[in-house]
């Protein structure tokens, strides 16, 4: 499906940005692995432009190029964008869901803060939970509830990596924590991005969407039975190493502005021997009610998208203005 040389260059790109993905992936069988290192490389790629860039919006837009070119058939000139081309073909990615990711980055872009724990949500449906979407369509399974689920999973890697990065996005301008819960705590967010410091209410509101996020990978792991067979030891251990990045804010006291938490090796190789366990006991442990849960409003559509539930043709109203935004910004009209 993905042309050797393109898919080394992608393997290359995970092995040097992205350890605990790359960890994780390698519990994956081949089948699933290579096409999940082609996505990801193209997302983190994209991701990396839009964040350290200096030309935000630009490369926002040229995400948006790429994008056409690949769902016409006719990719860009580039190892990642012909992988990922390979992909949607092979799977018929649903677009909706590329261009889920593409809204938030436009969303960082644009430089969008969030008033409320909702709105986190929202912004982490497009750049994380789109990611869980899609590796369930890469694993064939296009299930309602374990979409949802795997929606779960992406929610709950997001706030955790938001809850690490704090003092890294602070410091370059970046807020993603709900600023209604930092005023409840006496802080203004304006004063901390001039001054990022670790006040005590700032480590309480860390702490508390690491509560939230706790919630979510409990639901999470109920749709991992649901999965095949091969996959379950993967997600797993992306589940147990990225909660092990929480584990570490937690024990600073949800202080990750003073240092960004990190997991050794040890770890991740611990957490790659426990998913294999976990993964042979669920192929006899009763499945959990809460499989059946609700999507969370936030990632709805992600959900339809992936499902093949309804999908509307052409982009989103919501997706177009904040595009058009970024084309004015572009041209220093805005």
């Amino acid at each position: 499906m993905i042309d050797p040389r393109d898919m080394a260059h992608c393997r290359e790109a995970i092995r040097t940005g992205s350890l605990s993905f790359h960890a994780a992936s390698r519990l994956l069988p081949p089948a699933v692995r290579d096409p999940a290192l082609a996505l990801y490389a193209f997302c983190r790629m994209s991701d990396d432009a839009v964040d350290e860039g200096t030309d935000k919006a630009g490369a926002v837009l040229a995400l948006r190029d790429r994008l056409d070119l690949v769902y016409r058939g006719t990719p860009a000139n580039a190892p990642a964008d012909r992988a990922f081309a390979a992909v949607v073909e092979g799977f018929e990615m649903p677009r909706a869901l590329p261009e889920a990711l593409l809204e938030g980055f436009a969303w960082d872009a644009v430089g969008r803060r969030y008033e409320t724990l909702s709105g986190v949500m929202d912004y982490s449906a497009r750049v994380a939970a789109a990611v869980g979407a899609t590796m369930c369509v890469l694993m064939r399974v296009r299930d309602p509830d374990a979409l949802a689920r795997a929606c779960d999973l992406g929610l709950a890697m997001q706030l955790t990596n938001i809850a690490r990065d704090v003092g890294e996005d602070a410091r370059a301008g970046r807020m993603y924590l709900p600023m209604a819960w930092l005023r409840a705590e006496s802080i203004d967010p304006e004063a901390f991005l001039a001054r990022p410091k670790a006040w005590p209410g700032v480590g309480r509101v860390t702490l508390a969407l690491l509560e939230e996020a706790d919630r979510l990978y409990a639901r999470a792991e109920a749709g991992v039975a649901s999965l095949p067979v091969a996959c379950r030891p993967g997600i797993y251990a992306a589940g147990l190493i990225y909660g092990g990045i929480g584990a570490s804010v937690r024990r600073a006291r949800g202080d990750s502005v003073t240092a960004r938490a990190r997991t050794g090796r040890g770890w991740k190789m611990a957490c790659l021997a426990a998913s294999v366990g976990k993964a042979a006991v669920s192929t006899v442990k009763p499945r959990a009610a809460v499989l059946h849960a609700v999507a969370e409003p936030e990632v709805a559509f992600l959900v339809r998208a992936a499902a093949r539930e309804g999908v509307r043709r052409g982009r989103s109203d919501a997706l177009l203005a904040v595009l058009a935004q970024l084309e004015a910004q572009d041209r220093g009209l805005a």
